[in-house]
């Protein structure tokens, strides 16, 4: 395909998921010779209509040099007309709705009248198209803007999705540590079955498998993941491991952080995400795994820093907010994993991973004791409003801005982050047809 024909489908990519009107153009995609019979069985086992939608936005982009004409036909042909125009203009350039589109002059002939006059006479004028008015014309119906579709630079390449229609998708691993032992100084964590209620609700509309674990010290967190590692997940496209606890910095070479068991001693970010590395856990080689970690960075306070009163939108936090953290601690756990190159050469260990921190490294994360913690809070309502049209990493920067907002007791403020070692596209199963 022409590079600047996929260029415009990911422009409107969100468009096309959520207007195209599907049943009506399979036929004619086929008879165009577009895609065969078997991609169209493909693209229909996608289940819901936005993932199939999706699925023939990214399949088309891969048909040749005819497929956008012909793609275009077919949007015509099925009286799909504000998609093709859309697509044909292109450019992403939109007008408020407020503004009519002004339609350029258009000529057209009139009727040839009797000549009573000789043409070739010296005084004869012969007569002129007339131009239709303006405001005869049509005006065409603005297509509303999507997050997309608003001045958003867009790639010239195309990146592949992941595979996610497996049902389930696969298995999320919740550990929610609520109750300190005493011993530990560590503070009970208030507020965190709040965000564990959230995310099991959460990824199972996603269509995963939840298993929560709770109140898990040291040693039975390295066995959870450890037991989690030995499953088979060939019947899945997907990994995910929620961590709810209080957390600490950690010395590593890949993923900062670590986050204590309800005894007290810390597991490394690291280590964590070692034990389902395309090594240690080979039915998940290639498939997306994926971490959420809802703790500490370490004991620093953001203040924050002046901004003019159109770059931010402040939020107050909750009267009880409390941090997930404890002084920094000098050592921690060695990591009992290989760094030796893979002898088969073939993806990098630590590639198709990605992990969402609560915060920067080395700064604390906040949670309301009553409503929970506020990057779970926007982590869960993106996901919701958002997971049927946009990619994860799109939905994490959602996240990030919407916590950005916020304030502790009117002063403190938190920035999540992610490490994102992702090949392609990540989209969630869609519970929305």
């Amino acid at each position: 395909m022409d590079p600047k024909h996929r260029k415009i489908l990911q422009l409107h990519r969100s468009d096309l998921v959520i207007s195209l009107n599907l049943p009506d153009i399979y036929d004619l995609l086929l008879s165009k010779g577009v895609f065969t019979q078997d991609m169209i069985d493909e693209i229909r086992s996608k289940g819901p209509r936005r993932d199939q939608a999706r699925q023939l936005v990214t399949d088309l982009e891969t048909r040749g040099s005819q497929a956008f004409p012909a793609f275009l036909e077919c949007l015509r042909e099925t009286g799909q007309h504000d998609l093709a125009e859309l697509l044909q203009c292109g450019n992403g350039a939109r007008l408020p709705p407020s503004v009519p589109i002004q339609p350029s002059l258009i000529p057209v002939p009139v009727e040839k009248p009797e000549l009573t006059e000789k043409p070739d006479r010296p005084d004869f004028t012969p007569p002129r198209l007339a131009p239709l008015r303006p405001e005869t014309l049509p005006v065409p119906k603005p297509f509303s803007p999507s997050f997309e579709t608003q001045g958003v630079r867009q790639r010239r390449d195309s990146i592949q999705c992941y595979k996610m229609d497996a049902i389930p998708c696969g298995i999320c691993l919740i550990i929610n540590n609520v109750d300190f032992d005493p011993g530990s100084e560590l503070k009970d964590r208030k507020g965190s079955d709040i965000d564990c209620d959230k995310m099991e609700k959460r990824f199972k509309a996603l269509n995963f498998e939840v298993i929560v674990k709770r109140n898990l010290k040291y040693k039975h967190i390295r066995h959870e993941m450890s037991s989690l590692a030995k499953r088979d997940h060939s019947a899945y496209d997907c990994c995910v491991v929620i961590i709810l606890s209080h957390g600490t910095e950690a010395n590593h070479n890949r993923f900062p952080g670590a986050v204590h068991g309800v005894d007290g001693p810390s597991v490394p970010v690291q280590l964590i995400t070692n034990y389902l590395n395309g090594q240690n856990c080979p039915s998940l080689q290639g498939k997306p795994k994926l971490f959420f970690i809802q703790a500490c960075g370490g004991g620093e306070k953001d203040t924050g820093f002046e901004v003019s009163s159109d770059e931010a939108e402040p939020s107050l936090g909750g009267i009880d907010d409390q941090t997930d953290a404890i002084p920094v601690s000098s050592s921690s756990d060695s990591l009992s994993m290989s760094d030796e190159p893979d002898a088969r050469a073939s993806l990098p260990t630590p590639s198709d991973i990605l992990v969402s921190y609560s915060t920067f490294p080395g700064y604390v994360s906040w949670r309301d004791t009553q409503a929970g913690s506020w990057y779970v809070e926007n982590l869960d309502r993106v996901l919701e409003e958002n997971g049927a049209i946009h990619d994860l990493v799109t939905m994490l920067m959602m996240v990030n801005d919407a916590v950005s907002q916020i304030s502790a007791k009117g002063l403190y403020k938190q920035m999540p982050g992610s490490f994102n070692f992702l090949r392609k596209h990540l989209y969630f199963q869609s519970s929305q047809s």
